[in-house]
This record gives C-alpha cells, structure tokens and sequence, in this order.
C-alpha cells in the first residue's frame, strides 16, 4: 500500500507508454541539457520512434556514506500534458517489497512501490499531484530511502533547490 503523498499509479505505465520511457541513461548519452537550474537540469531527447522532442527535469545522486548507491531522479510531463510523473531509478539490489521511501526536511511523505526493473535499474514512479508537487517546491532538502534488507534503510540525499524554477522550464 502506498502511504502518505505518494499516490498509486494504476496508470503510470500507460503514461510511460504514451511518452515513451525516457531512461536516465539514454537521457545522459543522448540528451541535450537545455538549462540548469540549481542542482536540477532540463534534459531533452527526441527518443527512438518520437515525433517530437520530450524532456525532463533530473538530477543523479549518490548515497552519502555509500558511493556505490546511487539514483536518477527524474520530473517530467505525459506527451498529453494531463500528468506529471516522478520517476526514480534505483540501483539493481535494492530490496523491491520495501518500495521508495521519501522524507522532505524531515518529514516523512510516504513510500512508492518499485514498478519495474530493467538493466539499469529497478524503477518506482509516482503521479506528481499538487500536495506532494508543492512539497517539493519549498522543501530544501529530500531524502529518497531504499532498502538492501527490511531492516538497513540507505537514505540518499536530493537537493530541492531549484526544483521549482526547473519544473516552471519543463516545456
């Protein structure tokens, strides 16, 4: 059960479908950073078999006291511009049952449950709806929790600065 401001995605990978799943790593290879705004940057890619350019807001980090743990976290808008989804890609390992944890300046927001794995990684999303979208604008600081047993939580620092400014440039 997802808990708190994370919200279940029935739907999310029908959204995925329609924008097609912008992967962090073909983001990074092929993408073209359109602006940077604090510790976030606009990326945007025409994927394989797209019309038009997609893009999407992201930044990489790694877990403090644990470099080998890292996560892509990634912002971005459905083709038909109904949603907002976002997507966190998470190292292969990660304990899957535990799902995503999310605390922003100290206050738990929830976990979302990982939804698929792929070679790069195992991914969780979640609809940005307005609540947790408004957290994230004023918040300074996320801590994003994946689990490698049920009872080791790594916590893995996301810096929130920007993030407002950034999601006001998502095209």
């Amino acid at each position: 059960m997802i808990t708190g401001l994370f919200r279940p995605l029935a739907q999310v990978f029908l959204c995925a479908a329609a924008v097609g799943v912008f992967s962090t790593a073909s983001a990074q290879q092929s993408g073209t950073v359109k602006s940077t705004h604090g510790a976030w940057s606009v990326v945007c890619d025409t994927p394989a078999g797209a019309t038009a350019e997609q893009c999407a807001m992201m930044q990489n980090v790694v877990a403090e006291d644990r470099p080998e743990v890292g996560l892509s976290v990634v912002v971005l808008r459905t083709a038909d511009n109904k949603a907002e989804i976002l997507r966190v890609l998470a190292p292969l390992g990660v304990l899957l049952p535990n799902g995503l944890g999310l605390n922003v300046d100290g206050k738990d927001i929830g976990r979302a449950y990982f939804v698929r794995c792929f070679q790069d990684g195992c991914y969780a999303e979640v609809i940005l709806e307005k609540q947790l979208l408004d957290t994230l604008k004023t918040g300074t600081s996320a801590t994003f929790i994946v689990f490698q047993t049920p009872e080791e939580g790594i916590g893995i620092p996301v810096d929130l600065k920007g993030f407002g400014e950034g999601f006001a440039a998502l095209p």
